[in-house]
């Protein structure tokens, strides 16, 4: 099958009516690298599936009856024609060890298996971090593209190649923006409305705290103040101590009140419940000193509408919430694009904020040294303010001779609803609606 300009080969076991994913064709490429390959990502994002649309065989970790078994043997797991993909494996970490040894006993064969999980289990659980036999993957939630709700048109890995012509966007406007937000990119949900969709996500948040929670020794009802908390503060790098102050912990003493805020951030990244933005250690001579503290996310920019109570109509009646909800949207789409960039890297997806209060809200930095800067702004109004500020940072760093690249490879202002995708003569920004953008 061809996707997004991509021929990928799937398994037999691919399930009837699969909808094809922008990271299939890493999930490909890892498989031909690697002995193992690991999905990992929030529940319900998809990944068991696109795992599957790959595998030739399958086990289920979260079947009792056959987590017992492999619990006794945990070579057990590892029976089945490869790709033998084995759904939530930290039910059970021996396996990610015998997974490794059956590799290393292989010869170096590649693509064995494919193991899948929605969290990570204890560090004392697994004794050889999988390197050089075991890829990972980080899985999101389905983007507009994948969802079939935007169109594309201006790539991404073309704009850092130097190639773009504006053209003009689909009719896409903030209502149809706030229905995206609401609804999520959850793969059971694409079509749903808004209503369906609250009633969906508030069952994901339940299983999250009430089982998952548990599970990594936290308490439910302080999950869910600390996750309240969290959805006020969305989008920005709020400290421990305004998070346990706004969750009301009832700890009197601040250390303890920090060290619980820092537990359960743990352990919801662990859960790959959120994710969050370093701050950019820029190239700039300057006096002013770099934000470097990360700003968090959820893994999916629903689930903070669904803490917060707040529906489409809600959202265009709050302008500040809908603005960082949007950004949260951007974010998301962003991460799922950078991962499929050539020259990325982990780390390659940051934001920019100094105490000269000079923001943006999106920096890609590649392992060449290539960057290019991003600022999310709703509507047309705030362009000419996003514009400004993107030639601040690039004067910024322009001053310092010393820096390893001076010059962005290109800067952007990503709203969410243009007419046209254009480049703005004067400055030689470009303004493109985020239905727009692709890979």
């Amino acid at each position: 099958m061809v996707f997004y300009g991509k021929q990928i080969t799937y398994g037999s076991d691919k399930p009837e009516g699969y909808a094809p994913r922008l990271i299939d064709a890493r999930i490909e490429r890892l498989l031909g690298l690697f002995g193992a390959v690991e999905v990992r990502g929030t529940k319900w994002c998809g990944k068991s599936w696109s795992s599957f649309a790959f595998g030739e065989s399958s086990i289920f970790l979260d079947n009792e009856n056959v987590r017992t078994l492999v619990k006794a043997d945990p070579r057990l797991a590892l029976r089945g024609q490869s790709p033998h993909v084995i759904d939530e494996w930290q039910e059970v970490p021996a396996v990610w060890d015998a997974a490794r040894r059956a590799i290393d006993s292989s010869g170096g064969s590649k693509g064995l298996y494919i193991l899948t999980g929605s969290s990570t289990p204890e560090k004392d659980k697994v004794s050889h971090s999988g390197a050089g036999r075991i890829a990972r993957i980080d899985m999101s939630t389905m983007t507009l593209l994948e969802r079939g709700i935007a169109r594309g048109g201006v790539s991404l890995s073309g704009l850092f190649a130097g190639n773009f012509e504006s053209g003009l966007a689909q009719e896409f406007g903030l209502a149809q923006i706030a229905d995206a937000i609401c609804v999520g990119g959850w793969p059971a949900l694409v079509g749903a409305t808004p209503q369906d969709a609250a009633e969906v996500v508030s069952q994901y948040l339940g299983a999250l705290f009430d089982v998952s929670v548990p599970k990594k020794g936290g308490v439910p009802q302080t999950a869910r103040r600390l996750a309240l908390s969290l959805a006020r503060n969305v989008a920005t790098s709020a400290t421990l101590d305004t998070l346990a102050a706004d969750a009301d912990l009832g700890e009197d003493n601040v250390d303890l009140a920090r060290s619980t805020v820092r537990r359960y951030l743990d352990m919801f990244e662990d859960l790959f419940f959120i994710e969050e933005l370093p701050g950019w250690d820029a190239p700039v001579r300057s006096k002013s000193r770099l934000r470097t503290k990360s700003k968090r996310y959820f893994a999916d920019p629903s689930i903070a509408a669904s803490l917060l109570g707040m529906g489409p109509e809600r959202l265009l009646s709050d302008s500040q919430t809908f603005g960082l909800l949007f950004e949260s949207l951007c974010v998301h789409e962003l991460r799922v694009f950078a991962s499929l960039l050539p020259g990325s890297h982990a780390g390659s997806l940051r934001y920019y904020g100094d105490a000269d209060g000079l923001e943006a809200d999106i920096v890609f930095d590649l392992n060449d040294g290539r960057w290019a800067a991003i600022e999310v702004k709703l509507g047309e109004d705030k362009v000419p303010r996003g514009i400004a500020n993107l030639q601040r940072l690039a004067g910024k760093i322009a001053a310092n001779p010393a820096a390893r690249n001076p010059e962005p490879e290109f800067m952007m202002v990503l709203t969410a609803a243009s007419p046209f995708w254009r480049r703005d003569e004067e400055s030689g920004v470009y303004v493109v609606p985020l239905t727009a953008l692709e890979p």
